[in-house]
């Protein structure tokens, strides 16, 4: 198996090979230039959303500063979706959006998981999950959702939650661990 493969098959590997950081380094050019865009240059901003990103619909917005590990390569969105300020995609593998979902700001979806073991953790190794996020979806300012969580359709999760598990269609959920709270 390659370290490509390893990067999105759940199994431990090192992420600072020389071939990823060369591609890594890559990407984040292409982060660093959508950052950089001025407030008027929308169309800049979608041309460069649908280089960076595996798939991307219409009428995605990312307010800057927008923070992705690979800048979206991984990652996989529908159309209508909004970021607010600041919002942290830790994409080293995929990641599913549904349409019209939106993040508040400072959010952050993260698929790499680290070693419990000092040793293995101190050495670097690294393994990834993928996040899926379903359609009509909202998420509050500074939610948290961890590595290999599935969220279903039409759900809403407060502000400041951690999200450690998979959420079903149609709730209302937040905490810390994040419960669902009633159906909607």
């Amino acid at each position: 198996m390659d370290i490509h493969e390893k990067m999105h098959s759940g199994e431990w590997y090192l992420p600072n090979d020389p071939v990823l950081a060369r591609e890594q380094a890559e990407c984040l050019e292409k982060l660093y230039d959508y950052n950089a865009t001025r407030p008027h240059e929308t169309e800049k901003r979608a041309a460069l959303l649908r280089d960076m990103f595996a798939e991307i619909g219409e009428g995605c917005y990312f307010e800057p500063p927008f923070h992705a590990n690979w800048a979206g390569k991984f990652m996989h969105f529908g159309k209508n979706i909004y970021c607010n300020f600041g919002v942290t995609f830790v994409d080293d593998t995929s990641i599913y959006v549904g349409d019209f979902t939106q993040f508040g700001p400072h959010c952050v979806i993260a698929t790499a998981d680290h070693p419990l073991d000092d040793a293995e953790r101190e050495a670097g190794y690294q393994r990834n999950f993928p996040v899926r996020i379903g359609r009509n979806c909202w998420f509050g300012a500074g939610v948290l959702v961890m590595p290999g969580v599935t969220i279903g359709n039409n759900v809403v999760v407060g502000a400041g939650s951690v999200v450690t598990h998979d959420l079903p269609d149609n709730v209302l959920a937040h905490g810390v661990p994040c419960r669902v709270v009633r159906e909607l």
